[in-house]
């Protein structure tokens, strides 16, 4: 009788050593992307663009420090395509297959120490202005931010969009400058179209939300800025930064920054610009706060 008390305290002393060992284990997650041709109405025109899972920007990848990430893409356009996992450190098996239409391809990325906000995209001129989007890596489970946890944190993509579509053929309109920039895939009020949607930011008075900002256009950096408020930097291009304090914030292409912005000025709404550096046009979002302040 005392020796099975002896073992099932071992087994009860061992089943928490390893709960206690793996609680931190690392992860692999699993995405499937569908490269498709879809309609999309912008600047007072439809046209034919490549999106993944039919959205632009495409889907998000979501996960933490340290995992093992599948990305399972299905070509079912008219060309092939390759992808690049900017930002990341190891080297991605298969980062320069042309996934041919018809064909599917598993990515295999394997993550180590970058922390904070990636990007992906198609690797061809053409196709990476539509086909791109976020690549956000928390902290590891037993790991904290080095600075205050936000409330949320928000992806804001800046993208750029030509009225003349997109193909291999016609790569090099890709190049030059664009008809319009985008927030998030909205073009904001500035270009005099009904159609265009406007960004929207909603938040909390007195909450603290982590912008993930991601400058996906090609040729120009972009300058960004919210009415009345200030951000704080905290990291870039997937790792952590020390803090610096801006009202605006200037991106290179392809550059990532993570910046603490903090929701306290009177409630209402505020601009958001989107500013490429050549100043040929200016997109607009709005910031609103949800709640009032009891004044």
């Amino acid at each position: 009788m005392g020796s099975q008390k002896h073992v099932f305290l071992l087994l009860s002393v061992l089943l928490i050593l390893n709960s206690l060992l793996f609680s931190g284990a690392d992860e692999d997650h699993y995405y499937e992307f569908i490269l498709q041709e879809t309609e999309i109405t912008k600047l007072c025109s439809t046209k034919t663009i490549l999106t993944v899972n039919g959205s632009f920007p495409g889907p998000q990848i979501r996960v933490r420090r340290g995992d093992t990430v599948y990305v399972n893409v299905h070509n079912q356009g008219r060309s092939a395509v390759s992808f690049d996992w900017q930002g990341v450190e190891d080297p991605v098996d298969g980062s320069n297959e042309l996934i041919q239409p018809g064909k599917n391809f598993t990515y295999e990325i394997e993550l180590d120490d970058e922390i904070g906000t990636l990007w992906w995209h198609a690797r061809s001129a053409w196709a990476k202005a539509t086909v791109h989007g976020a690549f956000v890596i928390l902290p590891a489970a037993d790991e904290e931010y080095p600075f205050p946890t936000p409330t949320s944190d928000q992806i804001i993509i800046f993208g750029e969009w030509f009225r003349q579509e997109l193909t291999e053929a016609n790569e090099t309109i890709a190049a030059g400058q664009a008809d319009g920039y985008t927030i998030n895939g909205h073009l904001g009020e500035t270009y005099g179209c009904s159609n265009d949607t406007t960004y929207l930011l909603e938040v909390a008075y007195e909450g603290l939300y982590l912008l993930r900002l991601i400058n996906a256009v090609a040729n120009e950096t972009m300058v960004f800025a919210i009415g009345q408020h200030s951000f704080t930097t905290v990291g870039q291009n997937a790792t952590y930064a020390q803090r610096s304090f801006s009202t605006s914030l200037t991106l290179a292409p392809g550059q990532t920054l993570d910046v603490l912005l903090g929701a306290n000025q009177n409630v209402g709404q505020y601009y958001i610009t989107a500013q490429p550096s050549s100043g040929r046009h200016n997109t607009t979002g709005v910031l609103q706060y949800l709640t009032s302040t009891g004044v």
